[in-house]
């Protein structure tokens, strides 16, 4: 697998995780609606562990495409000016 691959499969994982942090979302919300209190605090820690793995993902995806593309860039050499004349005689 090349590297467009390996981002388009990615980037369906973040596709699936994004719908499933939206459903629990939506759930907790039914439930926070219908006054369900002990049900919505237990569906809330789900909703933010769903967000959590959501984000967590996606800053690994941003780091290894970051580091892709340092790797492709040039490697800059320094210019090197000539030594300052000193004249201090």
């Amino acid at each position: 697998m090349d590297g467009k691959d390996n981002f388009d499969v990615d980037s369906l994982m973040l596709d699936a995780k994004k719908a499933i942090l939206e459903e629990q979302h939506r759930q907790f919300q039914d439930l926070q609606q219908a006054g369900m209190w002990p049900e919505a605090m237990e569906q809330l820690q789900v909703t933010l562990c769903c967000a959590a793995d959501l984000l967590k993902d996606s800053v690994t995806l941003l780091e290894r495409a970051v580091a892709r593309k340092k790797l492709k860039a040039p490697q800059q050499v320094p210019k090197l000016l000539p030594p300052k004349e000193d004249n201090t005689e």
